[in-house]
């Protein structure tokens, strides 16, 4: 998220300071153009590139072609997308030439083969608010928005009844309502349909557009991509109060995934990362609503860890990552370690070579694993009782056949390997022994990348860092969706009708959890009208 610069205080500057302050915003003036010039010119270059290339494809099948188009595609979704985000988070608006290419753009109308839904809005007023005269009907203002209905489009006719007051002809209407995204034909459920399909679903908005099509509705990739970003960027509170409820927990899930990011310039990718953090304690019988926050960097550097937890207090459950060795230190952060790291070393070990040592560890680890399905959803108490007086038995017997082990050995045998990833962590791995509101393994944290990790297949890069903060937006709010029970696309849908007049200090009442219960009478209501 960017962060903007305070000007000094204009009155206590003398004239040679004034004049500084004045060339410094009016040289921010001239580079933000250039960016913003740049991408637009990139974005009509990449747009005559795909258009000659779908020639060039025309008449011969090539699956070296057809990647590169997929590829462009790809690429011109997240330019536009960021385009947007980035304009609309910036103090400095458009340049006057992408004003003008804005304004030239064409609207197509909405399609009249659609089914129309009327909604009349009648002011509040029955008198008139100036002489208290009685309302005579004037006209009215119609305006359409494209809406989506699970499994079919509609277009809702909004109608602005215009009634004028017959002793003083003062004009009586009720304001337009507010819409997610300014000016923009979309509804809140075929924009929430768009961003589920996109980041739940894994279909390229270029896909869907030509799914859309199919029912005769042509929206352009890039209008869709407008959307993605505004969305995003209108979510970003939510997510900033879900971040809050994740980080307030006293114990959390925590992996992270390698996302392919288009370098800027070159055309080729580089590495950044996306983050998952979990709060989840349902195993334990804990009734606090389950969370996922996810954050993408452009690099796995460890300070990026360490400012993701500046905020918690409690029992990290992780991988061996390094970078959280800093998190450690601080002891304001213990450890827990991940069983099932372990056993996957072991697992990989016996598909590949069948060893004999590996199947004894699996069968090690299947009896710990055993004793946790038996617990699940017992109190913390009764979890922690249970541990000490079976799974560390089971523990210390297995270290010590893994150290007795190790000298039978060659020091750069797999094998070797894999018993000392274990041995180096042991005190972390044996820490939900002492702990029942522990996990034995960090599986929480790599249920919530799996959508990440299909995304990619499919996706192969994200656009830009900015691509991939907005990814991970919107991952966010879709997984707590997920972790309590609801419909993202509904959860969605609800949140974007409702939080562009939602006052901000009461933003946590459209987090998931508190809509749940409204949520399911929803539905009820919505059930029974069918």
């Amino acid at each position: 998220m960017s962060v903007r610069a305070v000007l000094p205080d204009l009155n206590t500057l003398n004239p040679e300071e004034l004049k500084a302050v004045i060339l410094s915003q009016h040289e921010q003036l001239l580079s933000k153009d250039e960016q913003l010039a740049s991408r637009d010119e990139e974005i009509e270059r990449l747009k005559l590139l795909i258009a000659k290339l779908r020639r060039m494809q025309f008449g011969r099948k090539s699956e070296k072609l057809d990647w590169q188009i997929e590829q462009l595609e790809l690429k011109l979704d997240e330019l536009v997308a960021s385009r947007v985000q980035q304009a609309a988070a910036s103090p400095v608006s458009l340049t006057a030439s992408a004003v003008n290419q804005e304004r030239r753009r064409a609207r197509h109308p909405l399609p009249a083969h659609l089914p129309r839904e009327t909604r009349k809005i009648l002011p509040k007023q029955e008198a008139c608010p100036d002489c208290s005269g009685a309302l005579k009907f004037l006209g009215e203002d119609v305006s359409e928005t494209l809406e989506y209905v699970p499994e079919h489009f509609k277009v809702i006719r909004q109608v602005r009844v215009k009634l004028a007051c017959v002793r003083c002809d003062k004009i009586v209407q009720a304001e337009a309502p507010s819409r997610p995204i300014e000016r923009g034909i979309a509804g809140p459920g075929l924009l929430a349909h768009v961003l589920v399909s996109k980041y739940a679903d894994h279909l390229p908005l270029y896909r869907q557009a030509e799914i859309y099509a199919r029912d005769g509705v042509e929206l352009d990739r890039s209008t869709m991509a407008e959307w993605v970003g505004g969305c995003s960027r209108l979510l970003e509170p939510l997510v900033e109060a879900l971040r809050r409820h994740v980080m307030s927990a006293d114990k959390l899930h925590a992996d992270d995934t390698p996302v392919p990011v288009l370098a800027p310039g070159n055309g080729k990718t580089k590495t950044g990362r996306l983050w998952t953090y979990v709060r989840d304690d349902r195993p334990w019988g804990d009734k606090t609503p389950p969370a996922v926050w996810y954050a993408y960097t452009p690099d796995r550097k460890g300070e990026h860890p360490r400012a993701h937890l500046r905020e918690f207090t409690g029992t990290l459950q992780a991988d061996a990552y390094a970078g959280f060795d800093a998190v450690y230190e601080a002891e304001r952060v213990k450890e827990a370690a991940c069983m099932a790291h372990v056993r996957r070393k072991f697992y990989d070990l016996h598909e590949a070579h069948k060893s004999p040592v590996a199947k004894e560890a699996l069968e090690r680890i299947a009896a710990l694993y055993a004793i946790e399905d038996e617990i699940r959803g017992r109190s913390a108490e009764e979890r922690r009782q249970v541990r000490n007086e079976r799974s560390r038995p089971l523990l210390e017997s297995m270290k010590q056949w893994m150290e007795d082990t190790l000298g039978k050995l060659s020091r750069k045998s797999d094998t070797t390997k894999a018993i000392g990833y274990a041995l180096g962590r042991w005190d972390a791995l044996m820490r939900f022994c002492d702990d029942g509101h522990l996990e034995i393994d960090n599986n929480a944290a790599e249920r919530s990348l799996r959508a990440v990790v299909l995304g990619r297949k499919n996706y192969l890069f994200a656009g830009s860092d900015v691509g991939g903060e907005r990814a991970a937006t919107i991952y966010s709010l879709i997984g707590a969706a997920k972790l309590n029970g609801l419909n993202p696309e509904a959860y969605l849908r609800e949140v974007l009708s409702r939080i562009p007049d939602h006052p901000i200090n009461r933003i946590e009442d459209l987090l998931p959890w508190n809509l749940a219960a409204e949520f399911a009478k929803l539905q009820l209501n919505n059930a029974r009208t069918i």
